[in-house]
């Protein structure tokens, strides 16, 4: 076996940008390197990596799967064994590749990722954003290192690293009869069609809230995006409960809304970074945990 570490670094970024184009892009050499280094790679261990299909990028195989987490573990462990002699001292290079849950991607995807190339400038950083589904997936096949995402329905074998809790708040159009109030309860908003996002763990979570009070609101819409679940709320079409809350409070077509604390006591969500413990993590990905605590340490997140 005559396998390199170049090698291995291909064929985690094409795993990462599921084709050898971005993975050429990323790293910044030829398309026919990547693939010479794949064909040499699957020649060494006698299996596909990849299932390569026209038009559509490329896949890895079930066995590919595997071979990507090794590589990674590799790659990692080198990481490592450089900054033995300077503790602390930035890394010195790779990438890293940030999943972030959608609602959450806007707000902070930004923020931390200059945070972190600031202290980090020769890491590439590739933020994707994720549905809960896709972004467990994605961890689980190494094709993101870290995720920024809500504490929902993440398998056990994740690690969750808190950086912030959020109380839930209850989005009104501005006239509502509840919009006077200075609280509101669930209650009182399971009288009036409820919009939900159409993520499966976000939507479930918001029922669950209400059904735990014996309550059944009716689920009038689901949208396919937070903003989307806000401009249909700004507009009459009904009332929703929300974690995030950004700092404005007009929905993109410009209509204003209510934000009213919930008078009901009721769990805080947690905003975490996660990552798939069976899998080592690599340099970039701790410095990036060190450096999203600090920063989430000192700002104020969120309007009030």
């Amino acid at each position: 076996m005559k396998l390199t570490v170049a090698q291995l670094r291909y064929v985690v970024a094409v795993a990462r940008h599921g084709s050898v184009t971005g993975a050429a892009r990323a790293l910044n050499v030829s398309q026919p390197s990547i693939s010479v280094a794949i064909d040499a790679v699957e020649a060494d261990l006698g299996q596909r990596l990849f299932v390569r299909q026209r038009g559509s990028g490329v896949s890895p195989t079930s066995f590919g799967r595997t071979v990507v987490a090794k590589a990674m573990d590799v790659l990692a462990g080198m990481d490592e064994l450089a900054s033995l002699g300077t503790p602390g001292k930035p890394v010195a290079g790779g990438g890293l590749v940030l999943g972030c849950f959608e609602d959450l991607a806007p707000y902070f995807a930004p923020a931390l990722i200059r945070a972190f190339s600031e202290r980090h400038p020769a890491v590439e950083v590739v933020v994707r954003e994720e549905g809960f589904e896709t972004l467990g997936r994605r961890l689980s096949d190494g094709a993101v290192d870290v995720g920024l995402t809500y504490d929902l329905g993440l398998p056990l074998h994740f690690a969750r690293i808190l950086l912030h809790e959020l109380r839930p708040h209850a989005l009104l159009p501005a006239g509502h009869e509840l919009a006077k109030r200075p609280s509101v309860s669930l209650a009182d908003l399971a009288a009036y069609p409820l919009i939900t996002t159409d993520q499966p763990q976000s939507w479930q979570h918001m029922l669950d809230l209400f059904r735990g009070r014996g309550l059944s609101p009716v689920a009038a819409n689901r949208t396919s995006s937070f903003e989307l679940q806000r401009s249909m709320v700004a507009n009459g079409f009904g009332v929703a409960v929300s974690y995030t809350r950004p700092r404005g409070d007009r929905s993109y077509d410009g209509m204003p809304l209510v934000c009213k604390p919930l008078s009901d006591p009721l769990p805080m969500q947690r905003i975490i970074l996660t990552h798939d413990t069976r899998q080592r993590a690599s340099a970039a990905a701790l410095a990036f945990i060190d450096r999203a605590r600090a920063w989430f340490a000192a700002h104020e997140i969120f309007a009030s």
